[in-house]
């Protein structure tokens, strides 16, 4: 057998595949973003006892609207007001009643003499609403914050 009719063969394959219809692309579903956010914000909320090589930031926030997404991180800031490196993260829905929270954090992650911030703002419908002022934490041990107010992101 000769290669020619290979080749043409092999090209007209080629061609086939090619010039097929494209899977036409599904429309997005508003449901799977909010069921991904809750299924973070359970998992962060039954964290169990807490470990003894782990340390804790607690307390609760208010003004946050019942299915708002909450996101709140620690961070490490450098002198631009930029963060630089994450040190722990917690996601949480908004109940419109005050929410609580619990964010661990490894304490030997926290760096000696920079400045370390918790930070949060919260969403709704992928649009910021909220933001939480900025909280300075300056040492890396268990502590309780009390409330914090949420305000109108600008």
């Amino acid at each position: 057998m000769s290669l020619r009719p290979l080749i043409l063969l092999s090209l007209f394959s080629l061609l086939v595949a090619c010039g097929s219809d494209a899977p036409k692309p599904q429309p997005p579903t508003p449901g799977p973003a909010p069921q991904q956010a809750q299924k973070k914000a359970k998992a962060s909320a039954e964290l169990g006892p807490l470990p003894t090589y782990q340390r804790e930031l607690s307390g609760t926030l208010q003004g946050v609207p019942a299915g708002a997404e909450v996101e709140l991180a620690l961070l490490v800031i450098d002198e631009k007001d930029r963060p630089q490196l994450l040190l722990a993260s917690s996601n949480l829905i908004g109940t419109n009643q005050v929410l609580p929270f619990r964010l661990r954090f490894n304490p030997e992650s926290f760096p000696v003499g920079a400045r370390v911030e918790l930070r949060g703002r919260a969403s709704q419908s992928g649009q910021l609403i909220l933001h939480l002022p900025a909280q300075m934490i300056t040492q890396p041990t268990t502590q309780a914050l009390g409330q914090l107010q949420f305000v109108k992101a600008p």
